[in-house]
């Protein structure tokens, strides 16, 4: 069995600042706070160096898929959009996001959220960008890595078994909103199965892993 890589964590916004070498640790300084600002480093050095530069430098800062062939890029759509989340924890703190597939560039970001879980994440992340772009005028096709997610949007209903709480009220209030948004809209975007195993991560992937 492969042994779990050591990660360390930089908040740079939270209860307490600093470097953290296990998630518990970050946890306790960014579940419930608004705004918090963090992201995991494979290496203490790393996290160092991050630690003493802006997050801004940080946020978002996904490398791009530079391995794919010519082949391989030609099969992706780049004129289209992507979203993804990362739920550290099970349930655990939450975010989601969704980038513009040409160039990488982030065009919006939710969270974190506590008790959440990914497949929510997946699901809000959808919605999200299915909204933003019917705002724009945009039939621009939607890639996920969750087929789950994109289940439950064509059912127009997030079928979570996670339990309410008070924790989680705000996530719960913007998954009614999205339901309300999928029953009440209709839209020309196509959802599409970002291909991981032939692509490597979702262009809009956190990098936590």
């Amino acid at each position: 069995m492969a042994k779990n890589r050591k990660k360390y964590y930089v908040v740079w916004k939270g209860r307490q600042t600093g470097v953290f070498s296990n998630w518990e640790e970050c946890r306790a300084q960014i579940d419930g706070f608004s705004g918090a600002e963090f992201k995991s480093f494979d290496t203490r050095e790393l996290a160092d160096q991050a630690f003493c530069r802006d997050y801004e430098e940080y946020r978002g800062k996904v490398p791009r898929q530079s391995a794919l062939t010519p082949e391989q890029l030609c099969e992706i759509e780049e004129e289209s959009y992507c979203v993804d989340a990362s739920c550290l924890g099970s349930p655990g703190v939450l975010e989601y996001r969704g980038v513009y597939t040409k160039t990488g560039e982030e065009i919006f970001r939710q969270g974190p959220f506590a008790n959440g879980t990914n497949n929510i994440g997946e699901f809000l992340g959808i919605v999200h960008a299915l909204a933003l772009l019917a705002q724009k005028g945009s039939t621009a096709p939607i890639y996920t890595d969750s087929e789950v997610a994109m289940g439950w949007v064509w059912d127009k209903k997030c079928n979570t078994t996670l339990l309410r709480s008070a924790e989680n009220g705000q996530l719960f209030r913007l998954i009614r909103r999205a339901e309300e948004w999928l029953r009440t809209h209709e839209y020309e975007n196509e959802l599409l199965k970002w291909k991981t195993e032939a692509w490597g991560e979702v262009l809009a992937d956190f990098g936590r892993k």
